[in-house]
């Protein structure tokens, strides 16, 4: 099965950004929407945003909201996730996914996520 390829993440000092992106091959395969997700460790995984690959709708975890903002080129197979204002709270390791409608374990908005990439660590220091 082909999985969704994580890149950009890094380390940044609070306050800073990052871009993290998502590339996902066979896009048309993998179903409506594509999501990211970010664990830290004797924590769930927890989600963060996700689009529809159809009609770019969005939606986000309450605690990014106004500092992440996802997108989209479906010509490039790629997704974007745009972090700002980053907090020490946002480092974990952050993973691309993507799945279609539907209730799940992991659900965002009206998205079941069930494919994985095999992740991105985000390091946020003061």
């Amino acid at each position: 099965q082909v999985q969704p390829v994580e890149s950009g993440g890094g380390s940044v000092q609070v306050g800073g950004s990052l871009r993290v992106s998502c590339v996902v091959s066979e896009y048309a395969e993998f179903g409506t929407c594509t999501g990211w997700f970010r664990e830290t460790p004797g924590k769930e995984r927890e989600g963060v945003a996700a689009i529809l690959r159809t009609n770019d709708d969005t939606y986000y975890e309450d605690s990014v909201k106004g500092r992440f903002t996802i997108s989209q080129v479906t010509a490039k197979n790629t997704v974007y996730l745009q972090m700002d204002s980053l907090k020490i709270e946002d480092s974990a390791m952050y993973y691309c996914a993507a799945g279609g409608f539907g209730s799940c374990a992991y659900n965002i908005g009206p998205c079941c996520f069930d494919t994985w990439g095999q992740g991105t660590q985000v390091t946020v220091s003061s």
